[in-house]
């Protein structure tokens, strides 16, 4: 029987030596997270983290259209949860707070905008394509970038540069990107995933464990946990529990699919 869409596993793996290869495999809703990818994606990591053949981890979206378009906001409004069900803690995508000990790259191939950018914050390096696009537009829609969006951003970014992404909602180009530091690489459109493993090989080609204690001592990680994000996280909680309930955050995704320009209330 030909697996349908609904069959089809939220990410794909592949091994090129010591590189794990995930691919988020939603070409036709643009690698939008629902809870199969966060399944696939968390369930992969967790593998990679176990597996000491492997030594470094690449992350990329299937098509050629999105690296990835944020949360199903279809899911969303049917009501299921996009999370890993047996591992929330994971975060979104199964990915962005969950930390493991081998290096990870974000190759980008394509428009990131939102979660997107959320995923390339919450991996250690990043390539992208010539035409990639960075952002955060939830603020055009009465939301917050909460998956860590909001404080990564501004870590990784000079803190005026990151503000003007988080309150304007406008994006960042891959050269713009390159420029203030929050990508390592840009490269020809079609070549990312190349690109991205020959860094990784460069990685892998190191001593393993040196390789991941250097990286819990960067993070300052301790148990598992980068123990400096946890006030990021609790801010983020907590003020997304009062904007996603608020008018403004009806209203804005319903303006959207309305194809209308939002009315603010701001209640």
């Amino acid at each position: 029987m030909t697996e349908t869409a609904q069959e089809a596993p939220g990410a794909l793996t592949e091994r090129r030596g010591n590189v794990l290869i995930i691919t988020l495999n939603r070409p036709e809703a643009r690698n939008a997270i629902n809870a199969a990818v966060s399944t696939a994606v968390g369930d992969a990591l967790a593998e990679a983290q176990a597996d000491p053949e492997v030594r470094a981890v690449v992350i990329t979206g299937a098509g050629d259209k999105s690296f990835c378009a944020g949360a199903d906001l279809k899911a969303i409004s049917r009501g299921e949860n996009l999370f890993h069900p047996d591992h929330p803690e994971y975060g979104f995508a199964g990915y962005v707070s969950h930390f493991i000990d081998k290096p990870t790259i974000a190759a980008v191939n394509g428009t990131a905008l939102g979660g997107g950018t959320e995923l390339a914050l919450a991996s250690d390096l990043v390539v992208a394509e010539e035409r990639a696009q960075f952002g955060l537009p939830e603020v055009k829609r009465g939301l917050i970038a909460a998956a860590g969006g909001v404080f990564r951003i501004v870590d990784q970014l000079p803190r005026k540069v990151g503000l003007q992404l988080i309150l304007t909602g406008e994006p960042l180009s891959a050269a713009e990107a390159l420029k203030w530091g929050l990508i390592n690489d840009v490269v020809p459109d079609g070549t990312v995933v190349d690109a991205a493993v020959a860094l990784a090989e460069r990685i892998a080609a190191n001593a393993p464990l040196a390789v991941q204690a250097s990286k819990r001592v960067a993070y300052g990680v301790d148990d598992g946990v980068i123990t400096g994000d946890k006030g990021g996280w609790d801010r983020t909680m907590r003020e997304m529990k009062v904007v996603f309930r608020s008018e403004d955050a009806m209203e804005g995704p319903l303006a959207f699919a309305q194809k209308r320009a939002p009315v603010w209330k701001a209640r």
